[in-house]
């Protein structure tokens, strides 16, 4: 019998089983690939993280110490009358510049001028009375050689005229004393400078200890600033040798002013306080700065800088690089294999925005400064150049906590 020959229900009965077997082979390809494709996708590695970098930068910077300090006139005096009296007028225009000399208050001088009258008179009256007992004892002097009268008399002629005389010198103390008096109704600026405000006003009564105003020399001006015993110790000879005129010229200070503009004039140190405020652990010390134009006035905030020495071969790492633990501090550093190395480091001075870096790393080394969060130890990372820019290397005294 043929294949043609056979009946449908025949061949269906032998084709089904076949297309039973496609059917499980089919599937078991199937799944065979998903599994394939789903390994593949576990077996692919992820991407490292993108992470900025910098290099670990070598070169010599200088160190600056920085203080906070207010501003005080080279001479402050303090204007006070000598005598008592009502206060007639005022002379000077407050806040204006003034020469040593310038009238500055009026007190009334009518007492003073009748005071100094009555000594004149005073006076007059004793010369009068030295002049006629020196007459009495030239007089005499003769009549007792010739025993015209008696010894007595003539001694007591010579007593007089002694005593006559201590009378005028007497007198004359008076009336220079009433002089003064008068004179100092007058009361002038003892020194060239700025004149306050002034406290006293017309028609009050003043006393010799009443202060009427202040004048304050401020050309040079004076800038007093605590440092730390330790900042002393350190410079101590130094201050010294400038204290005595020995040595090398004292730096140049700089001076910042409460709005941050730089002073344009350069100061240089003068001297120490001396002794150390047990309270604060600091001593005074004072410089002084030229202030021809008289912008600066007594009392005014100052930030005083001075490079103090040059720091050669500093290693500097940005800010952002050093994380602050508690007691410690730490940078990532990325080595040539992209891996990271979590490295604990010693922190120096501050320079613009960059730390010195005292130890624990290398020049040429790459630090992590974005991404150091997301960074651990031995972790592959894709490390790109970072843009930060750095400002001038001067460096300012000062660390992070822990450092």
């Amino acid at each position: 019998m043929t294949w043609f020959s056979r009946s449908r229900p025949e061949i269906v009965k032998q084709i089904r089983p076949a297309l039973h077997s496609l059917v499980i082979v089919a599937t078991v390809f199937v799944f065979a690939g998903c599994e394939s494709q789903a390994g593949s996708k576990a077996a692919t590695p992820p991407l490292p993280p993108e992470v900025l970098v910098a290099e670990v930068v070598q070169q010599d910077v200088p160190i600056y110490l920085e203080w906070i300090g207010t501003t005080e006139g080279y001479v402050n005096a303090q204007i006070r009358p000598r005598v008592q009296g009502s206060l007639q007028s005022r002379d000077y225009k407050e806040g204006s510049l003034i020469k040593a000399g310038q009238p500055m208050f009026t007190i009334d001088p009518r007492e003073y001028q009748a005071a100094l009258n009555q000594a004149m008179g005073d006076l007059r009256r004793a010369e009068a009375n030295f002049g006629k007992s020196r007459l009495d004892v030239a007089r005499y002097t003769p009549l007792a050689k010739e025993g015209a009268i008696s010894q007595q008399e003539l001694d007591n002629a010579i007593q007089a005229n002694q005593a006559d005389k201590a009378s005028v010198e007497a007198a004359r103390a008076a009336v220079e004393r009433a002089k003064l008096n008068l004179g100092w109704t007058k009361v002038a600026a003892p020194i060239n400078g700025i004149a306050g405000i002034s406290v006293a006003q017309i028609g009050d009564l003043v006393t010799p200890n009443t202060v009427l105003t202040t004048v304050s020399q401020v050309d040079p001006i004076k800038v007093y600033y605590p440092i730390s015993e330790q900042e002393y110790l350190r410079f101590a000879r130094r201050i010294r040798e400038i204290e005595e005129g020995r040595g090398e010229p004292p730096r140049l200070l700089e001076l910042t002013l409460a709005d941050g503009t730089v002073y344009p004039e350069r100061g240089t140190f003068s001297l120490a306080d001396r002794q150390v405020d047990l309270r604060t652990g600091t001593i005074t010390m004072q410089s002084l700065f030229p202030n021809h134009e008289n912008i600066l006035r007594p009392g005014q905030y100052a930030k005083i800088r001075v490079a103090a020495e040059m720091r050669k071969g500093a290693l500097l790492v940005p800010q952002q690089a050093v994380q602050q633990l508690q007691s410690s501090n730490q940078v990532a550093v990325v080595g040539a294999d992209n891996k990271v190395d979590i490295r604990p480091v010693k922190v120096g001075e501050q320079v613009g925005n960059m730390w010195i870096i005292t130890q624990g790393l290398k020049p040429g080394e790459r630090v992590v400064v974005e991404g150091v969060q997301k960074v651990k130890a031995g972790m592959a990372v894709n490390p790109k150049p970072s843009t930060v820019e750095t400002t001038p290397a001067q460096a300012v005294a000062g660390s992070p906590s822990g450092a």
